[in-house]
């Protein structure tokens, strides 16, 4: 014990003196002994030494509050979709019983290079969904519908992209939704404990090596389909969007246009406002109440100082009913915080299941949940807002803050290498202030990973500085669709680049709303509307093709 090793008869007199030292992280005992003993002067005095001690404990008092509300500041990951913590590792295979009927398709495998950018040859296993219901076939030259898999199962994609599905019968489309590699079950090295060993095992996960996964299945998949004129369209929401958007740019000739959801290709540093995202997110949230936002603004101050004693963080648990006790206040911050950015997200108008089983318009829920209880009560108010969005079916006995029931663990070191989008705070914002550096990051990347993050890589590989000038003379075929509630809008194409390079934005629309299943009874009609202009753009990229193709100018392969 740390008080008996440092002298006798400087023990405590009272349990809450006890308790204090015993917290003490093991940087703060070593600055306590050698106070204590003094080894490079003179002897102290008993009264010399008290004095001494309880000097160090003010000052290590302070450094403690002063990092813990660092750590409360620390946003989180850039994650379009990383831990969204369902709490549930059924909730997958609940979703799917439930649309068999409306989504079926066959999982296949595909030999897939490893390394596209050199001459080894190396391969894994890549799993794709396959759907030709409703293909007319290869003599008609039927389109095929490719979605660009995103950072997750491919199943959870495929069934939250009800919209492709629903179109297919109109366009007589084969659907193909290819999984990203190093998700889901497209691990190299036969598992993910082999493929996210270290650095030499994960040195091919990254967007470029994705995108040409998905070329090199489609180019493959159509000649044994004998389908080399079937011409393919590219869908995607999130980072599935971004990729969908950058295969375009990158790949003409492989797809004759991309629908780009809720893709923010700019949110990279020195071109998008760090501060967008939890700008919107505190909009959001100062809309739909004002009581609400101050709770919240209030909360990372209560869960740092209840969080700052052993006591505290085991009545946090407690009250927030934690399947497990938290070790730093800054785990019930994040979860909290993921809550916020999330529902932000999925603030549909209708009540929806793909982040959680949630009603309509959460956020307005979440704030009225808090009703019952006075402004002043700061965690029992936070503490109804998450049961309402992490247990809104009523069905857990408790929360499992690290649950990630959909294998997005890959993201973190997509965001160390390549995928380098700042987020800052405001001093108005929802959030407690804090201003992203890139120095701070890579140094976390670098313990963690052993890697330092190329901060401009993305911009440098497929553009995103002065986009506005820089497409509209090359690119083409691309709808940038966007709802300003969604966090990531910021971050979006939120203007027309040219005729053919479109923006779609929607005051209302949230997160790639338009890419979920057509409802006839609760789609507003902004929506419907946006729809209607999204298969106009696809209709008029099949009508040239077929002109160049009738013309003997369409490339195909």
């Amino acid at each position: 014990m740390l008080l008996m090793i440092a002298h006798d008869s400087l023990l405590p007199e009272n349990e809450v003196e006890i308790q204090y030292f015993n917290n003490l992280g093991k940087e703060s005992r070593n600055v306590f002994l050698n106070v204590v003993h003094n080894k490079e002067g003179p002897a102290m005095s008993k009264s010399t030494i008290n004095t001494w001690i309880w000097y160090v404990v003010l000052v290590l008092a302070l450094l403690s509050a002063i990092g813990a509300a660092d750590a409360l500041r620390r946003p989180p990951f850039p994650r379009p979709f990383k831990a969204f913590r369902h709490n549930s590792v059924t909730k997958v295979q609940q979703a799917r019983s439930k649309l068999d009927d409306a989504y079926k398709w066959e999982t296949r495998w595909y030999e897939q290079i490893l390394d596209h950018f050199s001459s080894r040859n190396t391969t894994f296993n890549q799993k794709y969904l396959f759907a030709d219901q409703h293909w007319a076939g290869p003599e008609k030259q039927a389109p095929i519908f490719l979605y660009c898999g995103n950072e997750g199962n491919i199943e959870w994609f495929a069934e939250n992209s009800g919209f492709i599905w629903d179109i297919a019968p109109r366009y007589g489309a084969l659907l193909v939704f290819p999984e990203h590699r190093y998700y889901g079950g497209s691990m190299p090295y036969g598992s993910q404990e082999a493929a996210y060993k270290d650095v030499d095992s994960l040195a091919y996960l990254n967007s470029e090596q994705a995108l040409a996964d998905f070329v090199t299945l489609i180019t493959d998949l159509k000649r044994n389909l004998s389908a080399e004129a079937s011409p393919v369209v590219l869908f995607g929401g999130s980072y599935g969007g971004m990729l969908a958007a950058w295969m375009r740019l990158k790949y003409p000739h492989i797809a004759i246009g991309a629908l780009s959801s809720s893709a923010p290709i700019l949110q990279f540093e020195d071109v998008a406002s760090p501060y967008n995202f939890a700008d919107t997110v505190t909009k959001n949230f100062r809309s739909a109440s004002e009581s609400c936002y101050r709770t919240i603004k209030a909360s990372w101050d209560a869960i740092r100082s209840l969080g700052a004693t052993r006591e505290g963080l085991q009545k946090l648990s407690s009250q927030f009913h934690l399947c497990n006790d938290l070790q730093d206040s800054s785990e019930l911050a994040d979860w909290t915080s993921a809550a916020y950015d999330y529902s932000s997200m999925v603030n549909y108008p209708y009540p929806a299941d793909f982040l959680q089983e949630l009603p309509a318009f959460p956020i307005k829920e979440m704030c009225n949940a808090m009703g019952p209880f006075p402004e002043e009560e700061v965690l029992p108010r936070i503490f109804a807002a998450m049961n309402l969005y992490y247990n809104y079916s009523g069905k857990l006995e408790c929360f499992d803050i690290h649950d990630d029931p959909h294998g997005l663990s890959g993201w973190d070191w997509q965001c160390c290498t390549e995928m380098v989008m700042p987020l800052s705070y405001s001093n108005t914002s929802l959030y407690p202030p804090y201003d992203w550096k890139f120095e701070n990051f890579a140094e976390w990347c670098q313990s963690t990973y052993g890697v330092k993050p190329r901060s401009h890589w993305i911009v440098e590989q497929y553009g995103g500085s002065n986009i506005e000038s820089v497409l509209k003379r090359f690119g083409s075929n691309i709808v940038f669709s966007n709802g300003l509630v969604d966090p990531w809008s910021g971050g979006g194409v939120l203007t027309n680049i040219s005729s053919s390079i479109v923006a779609l934005v929607t005051t209302e629309g949230a997160h790639h709303i338009d890419l979920r299943s057509v409802n006839t009874k609760l789609d507003p009609q902004w929506l419907v509307d946006q729809r209607s202009a999204e298969l106009a753009a696809i209709d008029k990229w099949l009508r040239e093709f077929q002109a160049d193709w009738a013309r003997g100018r369409a490339e195909v392969l």
